[in-house]
């Protein structure tokens, strides 16, 4: 083991001279990054964090003692005793050429408020333009959610590069040549008829405002001649996480306004560990909801004689229900409750919670059905999700959680993305594995079906549908067959291996090719590679878990990574895809039948024990109902009331009818949502709730 001191740290820097100070840069560091770090800001355009440096715009040009020419300090690293001038009239006079040509094609008017081009002419003393305009072109305004003014844009290609290189889209590109070159979307097509997914990286990248958020960019009837006001300016910003799927990314929102009239104007992602800054079309756009005029904002009490049915217009609810106080309604929703857990017991209430609340939300409310109904009937979405994963992962590795971060495959040398569309519904999980394939890393799509992510694939296996386990099992044996596995690994972190190598054995790929549908050479190939490595990990979705066989289809995953050692270092791993934002963080607070917080087991004596202890309260000694389980024991009577927050399996359990006629069956139903969703229209009181921005 190395250890690192002072000393050690001091003979790595790189020490050299920016404007007669002496500074030290970190190995790899530029100029310019290493001038920021000591306090000095160089003017700077195509340049930003998280982009590969370009050196095309020049206005971050210094001069070098010993050099003919000036030197893009952006893409030029220091050698020790180096002596650079960044505020050198010769390097001054370069910088502020630089911005005045920019100045002469983009007119302050047509910039955002906080333009980069704007901030340098003011630090330069820039203010106006000797040199003749170019001939500006039209706003586009077809997208829906971007706005482009190129009359803003100075060509920096810092939206290509974000396009191009991290979110790996292949949208935008630079066309034509001298005075004609421009910004164009696919075979230059307005950009609301092109190939653009919405992600709004271009958007976050651009220095100027040429691309802007459709709800900050003026109206569509804007020009660059006659510009208008932004129709919103952002007060502040709040740090926030995105509320959609299960990546986990860090963003920021701009807000404007006070009180009732706040609105959140534009979402920018946070440089976060699950993202990186980055975002997609959801978390960037997908936040006006929360205004949304069929809103929930008072308490609802279903009017007597009024049946139970989803045929309800979610803007009128009151054809079926009748507002009423909070007091009321929560007097209202605890009684009925109270009177089915007093006249048929505990075990005849159920609650489901949300995967997308908070960890402390569902915290409170599973400890409210354990304590309160008295019942470990609580469930969430889960069951109709990962549930498989988990049960297999608890079993095989002892945690239901994820072994790896998305971003580790910057580690890996082979992908496998089986049962899963990374690229629609984990959008910035996409981009990172889109990376690593072309840094090089081999990634080998298993589907059914080609999805998007198929064109970055080193092999793409489109097996035949339910075959999932024969083709695994192929794979294995290969593994076993060839000796591929890792002995070592197998010997002290395994059991039970030798009646799995028995069973493997008699699947060999030639024998599963006419159930898999796939050649035995390519399982071969795939096998060895994903043995080999040396990193390995594995991503899978709903296609895996939601199956007939999804406990058997992640079993057979997790024997793959454990029969190679393929897991517990960086780049390797078991990674299955969570689908709501926080169907994890539910499960691990406890939001499941058979286990209490942090998956201790309900049936266990000594675990009871110890949360009665810490409850104050006598608990259930049997596990409780599953998601499932439950609309059947609703559908056949035995459980009588529910308590739903934040879940709507009116519309997504399998069996739609039979859900349905469960829930409109119960004796006292109380649902709690933002908004009159399927399962809220069959309730006997509706609780608003509070969206993720409150």
């Amino acid at each position: 083991m190395t250890t690192f001191t002072t000393e050690t740290l001091a003979t790595d820097t790189i020490a050299f001279e920016l404007d007669g100070q002496t500074i030290e840069a970190t190995p790899g560091e530029t100029i310019l990054l290493a001038a920021r770090r000591a306090g000095v800001d160089i003017p700077h355009l195509c340049y930003t964090d998280g982009l590969r440096a370009d050196g095309n715009c020049r206005a971050c040009v210094v001069e070098i003692d010993g050099e003919r020419v000036l030197a893009p300090s952006c893409c030029r690293a220091p050698k020790p005793g180096m002596k650079v001038k960044a505020a050198s009239d010769r390097a001054r006079v370069s910088q502020r050429m630089v911005l005045e040509l920019l100045r002469a094609d983009v007119a302050p008017e047509t910039e955002k408020a906080d333009s980069e081009l704007a901030h340098w002419c003011e630090q330069l003393g820039v203010t106006a333009s000797r040199f003749a305009p170019r001939e500006q072109p039209a706003t586009d305004t077809s997208h829906p959610g971007i706005a482009v003014n190129l009359a803003a844009c100075i060509q920096c290609n810092r939206c290509v590069r974000a396009c191009r290189e991290e979110q790996v889209n292949d949208v935008i590109g630079y066309a034509h040549r001298g005075e004609a070159s421009k910004i164009v979307f696919d075979l230059d097509v307005a950009m609301g008829s092109s190939t653009c997914v919405g992600c709004g990286e271009c958007v976050q990248a651009c220095p100027t405002g040429a691309l802007l958020p459709a709800t900050v960019s003026a109206s569509a009837a804007q020009t660059a001649a006659a510009p208008q006001p932004p129709r919103f300016v952002p007060t502040r910003k709040v740090d926030s996480l995105c509320p959609f799927c299960g990546v986990g990314c860090q963003l920021t929102y701009h807000v404007a306004g006070e009180g009732s009239a706040q609105k959140i104007v534009l979402a920018e992602g946070r440089n976060g560990p699950a993202n990186a800054g980055r975002l997609c079309v959801k978390g960037r756009y997908g936040f006006t909801y929360s205004r949304n005029r069929e809103r929930l904002t008072v308490p609802l009490i279903r009017k007597p004689g009024i049946g139970k049915g989803v045929n309800l217009d979610p803007a009128n609810p009151l054809a079926a229900f009748r507002e009423a106080s909070w007091e009321e309604a929560l007097d209202f929703a605890a009684a009925g409750l109270a009177r089915i857990k007093r006249e048929h017991g505990p075990q005849a209430l159920a609650g489901f919670g949300s995967a997308k609340g908070s960890n402390e939300e569902a915290y409170l409310f599973q400890k409210l059905v354990r304590t309160g109904f008295g019942t470990h009937n609580v469930d969430h979405c889960t069951r109709l999700c990962h549930a498989s994963s988990v049960a297999a992962l608890l079993e095989g590795i002892g945690s239901g959680a994820v072994s790896n971060p998305v971003r580790d495959v910057e580690f890996a040398d082979l992908m496998i993305v089986i049962g899963a569309n990374p690229a629609a519904n984990h959008p910035v999980a996409a981009s990172f594995i889109k990376n690593a394939a072309e840094r090089g890393s081999k990634l080998v799509m298993m589907d059914p079906r080609q999805t998007p992510l198929a064109r970055h694939a080193w092999r793409t296996l489109q097996f035949r549908p339910d075959a999932d386990v024969a083709l695994l099992l192929s794979m294995a044996c290969v593994i076993i067959d060839e000796g591929l596995t890792d002995p070592a690994f197998i010997a002290a972190r395994t059991e039970g291996f030798d009646a799995f190598r028995d069973a493997a054995l008699q699947y060999p790929p030639e024998r599963m090719a006419p159930i898999t549908g796939i050649e035995a050479n390519t399982v071969r190939e795939v096998a060895r590679a994903y043995a080999r490595g040396p990193n390995s990990i594995i991503f899978w979705g709903m296609g895996v878990s939601q199956h007939t066989h999804g406990t058997d289809n992640v079993r057979c995953l997790i024997a793959l990574a454990l029969m190679t050692g393929q897991i517990g270092r960086p780049g390797t791993g078991l990674h299955p895809l969570r689908g709501q934002n926080n169907v994890q963080g539910a499960s691990d607070a406890g939001l499941i039948p058979m286990m209490f917080p942090d998956y201790q087991r309900v049936a266990e004596p000594e675990v009871r024990a110890r949360f009665e202890f810490l409850w104050g309260a006598k608990l259930a000694e049997e596990p409780g109902l599953t998601v499932v389980e439950i609309m059947d024991a609703a559908s056949a009577g035995r459980i009588r009331g529910m308590y739903v927050e934040g879940e709507n399996p009116a519309m997504s359990d399998p069996d739609l009818e039979h859900a349905r006629a469960a829930l409109a069956g119960l004796e006292h139903l109380v649902v709690q949502d933002i908004f009159l969703t399927e399962t809220a229209m069959l309730a006997d009181v509706v609780l608003p709730a509070s969206s993720l921005y409150e």
